[in-house]
């Protein structure tokens, strides 16, 4: 049974979810009232938030394909979020039909479309787990029963951190990527974006305070700091930079024509 086969838990639909708020960005329809205002005063704020979801959407097509190419058959991507196509799965089966993914989010209405997400081709597998990233031994417990990880996996977490404060009673945000790294095989990536206020301070920071007070913490992280995700792993090139420029397609390069988006993105490699 996947997590798909479980009654959904109740919607909160007084508070805005990150999930939600970009799926209003993406043009989804899955979102509600109070997303919808959230998501239009941010973008009021900081114009560049359209433009920043679909490089973050891009960015994670571009990471799986080239991983995927070089021989990774196994991804757990977390903060999944509502589903708009081509899902990680797409990409990564659209490589190789045997690769094997494992979804997880904690919003109810991502689990309400999990019957989408797993929708994979017959050589491989897709799976759907209903869990917090912060809950760590869970969420890898329940992936484990899809992916073996005793062999490299692509650990997904795009536009994820922003929204992670620190754990004043465990782990801090550092910590916390630690562990899902140091439970991974050698070979394995660590795909990651974060939105930073570096290339645009004034716009970024706007937008965390709107985030803050529809009570959602976000927290944009500088160069340094999102650098030390990284931190014990080997990075691909181009390393750390804005996220238009990682190894970009064509259509990506047209984009970057209409400005630089506030957010860094980065892939490396478990030596």
């Amino acid at each position: 049974m996947t997590d798909s086969d479980i009654a959904p838990p109740a919607v909160d639909t007084g508070r805005p979810h990150p999930a939600r708020v970009y799926d209003w960005w993406l043009g989804g329809k899955d979102n509600y009232p109070v997303d919808e205002e959230l998501a239009r005063r941010i973008l009021a704020s900081d114009p560049t938030v359209l433009r920043g979801a679909r490089a973050n959407r891009r960015f994670m097509q571009r990471a799986v394909r080239t991983v995927a190419r070089e021989g990774t058959r196994q991804f757990l991507d977390i903060g999944t979020g509502i589903p708009t196509e081509p899902n990680l799965h797409q990409v990564a089966q659209g490589v190789a039909a045997e690769s094997r993914v494992v979804y997880a989010d904690n919003d109810p209405i991502v689990l309400r479309h999990a019957e989408a997400l797993l929708r994979g081709t017959a050589e491989g597998s897709t799976a759907y787990v209903h869990a917090d990233v912060r809950d760590v031994d869970t969420l890898l417990g329940r992936a484990a029963e899809s992916l073996d990880l005793g062999r490299p996996v692509a650990l997904s977490l795009v536009a994820l951190t922003h929204y992670l404060d620190d754990d004043p009673d465990g782990d801090d945000v550092y910590g916390l990527l630690r562990r899902y790294t140091a439970a991974l095989a050698p070979g394995s990536h660590l795909i990651l974006s974060q939105v930073t206020a570096d290339l645009s301070p004034g716009a970024v920071g706007q937008a965390a305070e709107h985030f803050r007070r529809g009570g959602t913490p976000f927290h944009p992280r500088s160069l340094a700091a999102f650098s030390r995700f990284f931190d014990g792993l080997e990075l691909l090139g181009p390393g750390v930079i804005p996220v238009h420029g990682w190894r970009p397609d064509p259509e990506d390069v047209a984009a970057q024509a209409e400005g630089i988006v506030p957010v860094y993105a980065g892939v490396a490699r478990k030596p």
